[in-house]
């Protein structure tokens, strides 16, 4: 992987690690944030407008966390895998269904998505803290409190 120069004093390891980590959180962020989306636009059934509501507030909220960590990862030094292209290709979440419609199996579709990528970041949490980047690891922690709680919000309408 090319650096491009900065003067961060961050050794290089440590921003090679960090930029690897927030690529890869980057483009699931940008997959989910998708996925979100397109529940919201085709969304049909019991409790629709809350779960509209709540679910615009969801890729607004993912877009501008996806925006801190793609400018972190170009303070860096690296290049944001920030197309259409690279996303379709190194997502590492499944595949979002078109041809989900009832609100409970979107809520079901997007618990686990938002999960796998909470799992990330707290192995990506690790990952930069252990090789000496304190701020990616903090930027994360953040990212993780956000996604646990947006977890919380949709695992609450699938109790019965």
């Amino acid at each position: 992987m090319a650096l491009r120069p900065t003067r961060n004093d961050l050794g290089e390891n440590a921003k090679k690690v960090s930029i690897t980590v927030l690529n890869g959180t980057l483009v699931d962020m940008i997959d989910l944030t998708n996925a979100v989306r397109m529940a919201h636009w085709t969304l049909r059934g019991p409790n629709f407008i809350g779960l509209h509501e709540m679910l615009e507030t969801f890729y607004n909220d993912l877009f501008a966390t996806g925006d801190e960590v793609a400018e972190r990862l170009v303070q860096l030094g690296g290049t944001p895998d920030g197309t259409s292209q690279l996303v379709a290709e190194k997502s590492r979440l499944t595949p979002y269904s078109q041809s989900t419609v009832y609100t409970l199996d979107h809520v079901r579709e997007l618990a686990d998505r938002f999960s796998n990528l909470a799992k990330s970041v707290r192995e990506g949490i690790d990952s930069t803290d252990d090789s000496g980047d304190a701020d990616t690891a903090d930027l994360l922690t953040g990212v993780s409190r956000d996604l646990d709680k947006k977890l919380w919000m949709l695992e609450s309408h699938l109790d019965k």
